[in-house]
């Protein structure tokens, strides 16, 4: 992974490798909280079902912006509210042994959705290291199931990465969704300090080239503000790329609690545009949605990926 040198970035701040002690968030962190007749007619519904929501297990600044407008939506979490790692940046509850997934949750799901209205929706899970296939065939199921009630529905898969079984990858990958991601979550060098032990770098790129092989768009996303170098985002950034990565996001790492890993430094919006350019212009991705609220799931990259995807797909053969 020789670093690739870029000019640009003696004009960008370097990361500080202190902890932010005790310090306010700036303001351009700061968001509403969520409200309105849209939020309260999601929350009702996904209750009714018994059904989890990434936006609120893990804690995320933009429920005020996604759940709330007539296109208002929800990513859904599968296979229970309970990851069996215990990644130290991820506010999800954990625990060896989660009770069995709702076999329920898939047709559940997919009724849910198909009555909100929305063209695109993202679909995740917790990790389920207990379970064999890791839980590929019920969020394949999920897939079906939204395709058979509205087959125009534009379907993203943010996926564990099934302890690097790419027969499970596969599966998912050639189960009709349109968007398979899953996160590399940061670089090389913080990964044994950020996530889970079960996790990797390497494995990472290989369920995202195993994805790509299936023939669908891939994503990942990277969090900033963790005490990463400038060469090693590049670095990263070209292997995601070499990875047949499609569509990447940068968003502000946020600590969920005091008991997770400590924020290294608060990104200002100018590095994380210098980001989205470099990984465009540069490094050659499809799209880069960059900003320090942006998360994997995030509606306003949503309506830009719809639209890509539509392009493509009017395009003569």
């Amino acid at each position: 992974m020789a670093v690739r040198e870029d000019p640009s970035l003696a004009s960008v701040a370097s990361t500080s490798g202190q902890t932010l002690q005790h310090s306010n968030k700036p303001a351009w962190l700061r968001q509403r909280a969520p409200q309105g007749e849209r939020y309260e007619y999601l929350e009702k519904g996904l209750r009714k079902l018994n059904l989890a929501t990434v936006c609120e297990e893990a804690k995320c600044p933009n429920m005020g912006e996604c759940w709330n407008g007539k296109t208002g939506t929800a990513t859904i979490m599968l296979l229970g509210d309970t990851c069996t790692r215990g990644c130290r940046f991820c506010a999800v509850n954990t625990a060896r042994t989660p009770p069995p997934p709702d076999d329920m949750e898939p047709e559940n799901t997919a009724h849910a959705i198909a009555e909100w209205g929305v063209g695109y929706i993202v679909l995740t899970s917790v990790d389920r290291d207990d379970i064999p296939d890791g839980g590929s065939e019920h969020f394949a199921r999920t897939v079906r199931t939204l395709k058979q009630l509205k087959p125009e529905i534009l379907v993203e898969c943010l996926t564990p990465d099934f302890r690097g079984d790419m027969t499970a990858v596969r599966h998912l990958a050639q189960s009709g969704l349109d968007v398979f991601a899953h996160n590399i979550e940061t670089v090389a060098g913080l990964q044994k300090r950020v996530r889970d032990p079960r996790a990797g770098y390497f494995q990472s790129l290989d369920v995202l080239k195993a994805a790509k092989a299936c023939g669908v768009y891939t994503k990942s996303s990277i969090m900033l503000g963790l005490g990463e170098t400038h060469d090693e985002i590049i670095d990263t950034m070209y292997d995601l790329k070499d990875a047949g990565v499609d569509i990447l996001t940068f968003g502000q790492y946020l600590q969920p609690t005091p008991l997770h890993l400590p924020v290294r430094e608060h990104v200002t919006p100018e590095q994380f545009d210098h980001w989205r350019k470099f990984g465009e212009d540069v490094v050659g991705f499809r799209y880069v949605a960059s900003g320090p609220l942006v998360r994997s799931s995030y509606k306003a990259g949503e309506f830009f990926i719809e639209a890509m995807i539509d392009k493509d797909r009017r395009q003569p053969k």
